[in-house]
C-alpha cells in the first residue's frame, strides 16, 4: 500500500464528504452522539480549509481515505483557555482539525501527526468530550492535556498541545 498526503483540491469534495460520513458514523457507534451534528463539516467549511492552503487529504493506492485541517495560528478560539494554560503561549504555533477517516484504513492519525510535526514543531489540537477515541490518540501522540476551550457556537473542547523543542 502506498501512502500519500496531499493539498485537497475542489474535485476532491465528494471523496472528503464521504470521509467525513464515515468519520461521523464512527463517531456514532462509539458513544460520541454530539459532536459533528447538524451537517458539519460543510463544503463551506472543506473550502474555507482550501482557501487556507489548509486542507489536506489522506490517500491510499490514490484513493481518499482520510481528511485534516492544518492551519497556522492565530487560532481565535484557542486565545482563551480555562482550567489549565498552554504549553507555550508566546510561539506560532499550527493547529490541527477536522480529523476524518474511514474504520477500516489504519494508522490515519499517525500518519497525519507524522505530517503535521515534519511542517511545524508546535501543535494544537482540541476535541469533544465524549470523543474516546480522539482523546487516546491524541495522548497517545505525545500531546500534553491543556485545559478547555470554548468554540464559536459556545461549545466546549478539550484541548491539548505538544511542542518539540529539536
Amino acid at each position: 500500500m502506498s501512502r500519500t498526503i496531499r493539498e485537497a483540491r475542489l474535485s476532491d469534495m465528494a471523496a472528503i464528504m464521504q470521509v467525513m460520513a464515515a468519520a461521523r458514523a464512527i463517531m456514532r457507534q462509539s458513544g460520541n452522539m454530539n459532536q459533528w451534528g447538524a451537517g458539519y463539516p460543510s463544503e463551506d467549511v472543506i473550502c474555507a480549509d482550501m482557501e487556507k492552503n489548509g486542507a489536506f487529504v489522506v490517500e491510499d493506492d490514490e484513493k481518499v481515505v482520510g481528511y485534516f485541517a492544518f492551519l497556522p495560528s492565530p487560532e481565535p478560539t484557542y486565545a482563551k483557555i480555562y482550567d489549565g494554560e498552554w504549553m507555550d503561549d508566546s510561539l506560532p504555533y499550527h493547529v490541527v482539525h477536522r480529523i476524518a477517516s474511514y474504520s477500516d484504513a489504519h494508522g490515519i492519525f499517525s500518519s497525519i501527526m507524522d505530517f503535521c510535526f515534519a511542517h511545524e514543531s508546535n501543535i494544537r489540537i482540541d476535541t469533544h468530550k465524549d470523543n474516546r477515541i480522539m482523546q487516546h490518540n491524541i495522548l497517545k501522540h505525545g500531546f500534553t492535556y491543556c485545559g478547555i476551550i470554548f468554540l464559536a457556537s459556545g461549545d466546549e473542547r478539550l484541548a491539548y498541545q505538544r511542542v518539540d523543542n529539536g
